[in-house]
């Protein structure tokens, strides 16, 4: 025994100190298991959580289907046209569920769904249309010149073909890839380019057509089935549900740009903020609910050129204000937006990580005072607009000037808004309570300090254009598609427009910028420099290296 090990026997306190510690550092290591046991465990609930909703999503799609399959034999009758719009919502909840169940099982898989099903479960594809025009990409085996085992001279053994449907605006046509098979005739080696990389595995979709898609049922506002239709007229048939599955595998792609534009979004210090309704349809019973498209605009480029703006879209079910106070939880600064309730609870002093100023929108009011008046064109309401409009004349003499500048200019604008309020609180006491310009000039005088905030600060605007701008396509959608067909429909289209109003913000092409980035993204562009994929960083392609013909 060594001397230090009798030291330690001889010294109770010592012995009682190393047990402590060996006790402490037993307890760590057991704590640390745990917790280790807890994640794995975490991990495989989650896991099995999403496996039995995709599960379950499956068997609320072949119910669906086999509703929409009786009702389309149902088309005599009094009550054809009703059972035909019936039919046209089961197809929209359809596409939806069958791109959330693509969607989650990329999630679950962390790969594209083609990626993960065996050949065998793939239904055999028909070949692409004869009569498309061919375009042919030679891809040169990389040993053309000789073996690079032995040095020995390569002969061709064959080639593989990859045909592609693409689609550029206004035509299909079919990309062959063409890849030679070459043999060394002395030692039998084989040389061969890899096979094309795809936005979607063993999939036949280019880039090009997997942005049309997208921008068809998002910006031009067609359904899958409908797009179905029309590309069947082409000689092109392609079915809903494989438009639905690509549909959810783009999503999960395009996925992490969307988080990035919402962190970009959040660092603003002010933001513009509005929401639009959007009718839900409950699957299996053919009513609708009514579901919100809220929009976070980020754009500084009128007191800030350089700035890049984005705009981010967020779904919820429902109108609770507990939604904007979770898209805003990273957000510190200042919110324009409109009079809703349901942000009063952002504005807390001691709010976390920080207060958030309401501004409000001087459009709002002289929207509502343009009512009164355009019911009674007599109305003392226009002495109201007369001093609105002064506002705007300043804001249209300093639109770009730099923020400092623009709060200078803006103290002629606070004595003109001050005389809009004393104007209005004589009014009001003049009026009817109940007259529809009492309800106006008060909707004006509650909202006082927020319509002021504008004078004190060159960075704000006078009115919340911006956000209710970029709702005005997803107005124009509503006319076209009616309604969602599901809540996860809802939360995909949020996904989708941030990207496409992104792209438009920044005068980018959204058909072409979206065709180039998923075709960046399937031949392994790199998460590291994701931000070269955003808007307003991304630049147009250049003309590829490869040997092309038309065939």
């Amino acid at each position: 025994m060594s001397s230090d090990a009798l030291d330690i026997l001889d010294n109770p306190d010592a012995v009682k100190a190393l047990l402590a510690a060996m006790q402490a550092k037993l307890a760590a290591s057991e704590q640390a298991l745990a917790a280790e046991r807890s994640a794995h465990q975490d991990t495989r609930q989650q896991l099995a959580a999403a496996e039995n909703a995709i599960k379950l999503t499956t068997l609320q799609i072949e119910k669906l289907k086999v509703q929409l399959a009786r009702l389309r034999r149902m088309k005599f009758g009094q009550s054809s046209e009703r059972l035909l719009l019936l039919a046209d919502q089961l197809e929209l909840s359809l596409e939806d569920l069958e791109a959330a169940q693509t969607h989650a099982t990329c999630v679950v898989a962390g790969r594209t769904a083609e990626e993960t099903a065996s050949e065998s479960s793939q239904p055999r594809r028909q070949p692409l249309p004869a009569h498309l025009r061919r375009e042919e990409v030679l891809h040169p085996a990389p040993a053309a010149d000789g073996c690079t085992s032995c040095g020995g001279a390569m002969a061709q053994l064959g080639e593989d073909v990859t045909e592609v449907l693409e689609y550029v605006p206004g035509r299909f046509h079919v990309v062959r890839h063409v890849r030679p098979k070459l043999a060394c005739k002395r030692c039998d080696a084989i040389s061969q380019a890899p096979a094309p990389s795809l936005p979607v595995p063993r999939g036949r979709a280019g880039p090009g057509l997997l942005a049309h898609v997208v921008i068809s049922k998002f910006a031009d506002h067609l359904p899958l089935y409908r797009q179905s239709q029309i590309f069947a007229r082409e000689g092109v048939e392609i079915s809903r549900s494989t438009l639905a599955d690509w549909m959810g595998q783009v999503s999960w792609l395009l996925q992490p740009l969307v988080d990035r534009i919402a962190e970009h979004v959040m660092a603003s210090p002010k933001l513009h903020a509005d929401d639009t309704p959007v009718p839900v349809l409950s699957p299996g019973s053919g009513e609708t609910a009514t579901g919100r498209l809220w929009v976070y605009v980020r754009d500084n480029r009128r007191w800030r050129p350089s700035d890049k703006p984005a705009a981010l879209y967020r779904y919820s079910p429902d109108r609770k204000g507990e939604r904007p106070r979770e898209h805003l939880k990273t957000f510190a600064g200042f919110l324009q937006a409109d009079a809703y309730a349901g942000f009063e609870k952002l504005y807390a002093a001691d709010r976390q990580p920080g207060r958030i100023t309401p501004v409000a929108c001087w459009a709002h009011v002289r929207r509502k005072l343009h009512d009164v008046l355009d019911a009674d064109v007599r109305s003392i309401a226009r002495e109201g607009l007369v001093l609105i409009g002064d506002l705007y004349e300043v804001e249209r003499r300093i639109t770009r000037d730099p923020h400092d500048d623009r709060r200078k200019a803006r103290k002629y604008s606070k004595l003109k808004a001050l005389d809009f309020f004393q104007w209005a609180d004589g009014v009001l006491a003049r009026v009817s309570a109940r007259s529809p310009l009492a309800e106006a000039l008060r909707y004006a005088v509650r909202l006082k300090p927020a319509l002021l905030t504008y004078t004190e600060d060159g960075r704000l605007e006078i009115d919340n254009n911006l956000a209710e701008n970029a709702l005005r396509g997803i107005a124009v959608g509503r006319k076209n598609w009616l309604f969602a067909g599901a809540d996860c429909g809802g939360e995909r289209a949020a996904a989708i427009y941030s990207l496409l109003e992104t792209a438009k913000l920044n005068d980018v092409n959204p058909q072409v910028w979206l065709a180039d980035v998923l075709g960046r993204i399937s031949r392994g562009h790199s998460i590291s420099r994701l931000d070269e994929l955003l808007p307003w960083i991304w630049e147009a392609p250049t003309a590829q290296g490869c040997s092309t013909a038309s065939v």
